[in-house]
């Protein structure tokens, strides 16, 4: 039996965060989905800081662009420009369609880019293609 993986989403929106539990848990996949609302406490669950002590390293973070206390571009740059953080893959999730926060995103090394589209359906699926590509085919690094 695989191990489970462990998912980081960052993201401040209770109804996104909620279609997102939602698809997770109707995955036949074992993951831990862990769930932090702003860039302060992502950054800190990622260096195991404060409340965030035990906290296990993830081998994927979803990241919001637009949060509160520190944005998501703030924190995927501190996380790429970490040597213990830079090789985990840190997939975009957000509703910025800006050409210059694509090109940011990139330029700060992000694994991928994916706009959330308004239609509940449509971000369903795309929620599980995320899920599908990154946590079945994609082969993620060993800590």
């Amino acid at each position: 039996m695989s191990k489970s993986v462990e998912i980081l989403l960052v993201e401040d929106s209770k109804g996104d965060v909620g279609l997102i539990e939602e698809v997770f848990e109707d995955a036949k996949i074992g993951n831990t989905l862990h769930i932090v609302e702003d860039g302060e406490e992502a950054i800190a669950f990622l260096r195991g800081e404060g409340q965030f002590s035990d906290a296990p390293r993830p081998d994927i973070i979803l990241l919001d662009l637009n949060l509160p206390k520190k944005d998501g571009r703030e924190v995927l740059e501190e996380v790429k420009s970490d040597d213990e953080l830079k090789n985990i893959p840190v997939v975009i999730l957000t509703t910025s369609k800006a050409e210059e926060d694509i090109l940011k995103s990139y330029n700060l090394h992000a694994n991928a880019y994916i706009t959330k589209p308004v239609d509940f359906d449509q971000f369903i699926k795309v929620v599980k293609s995320i899920e599908s590509f990154w946590l079945e085919i994609v082969k993620l690094p060993s800590k």
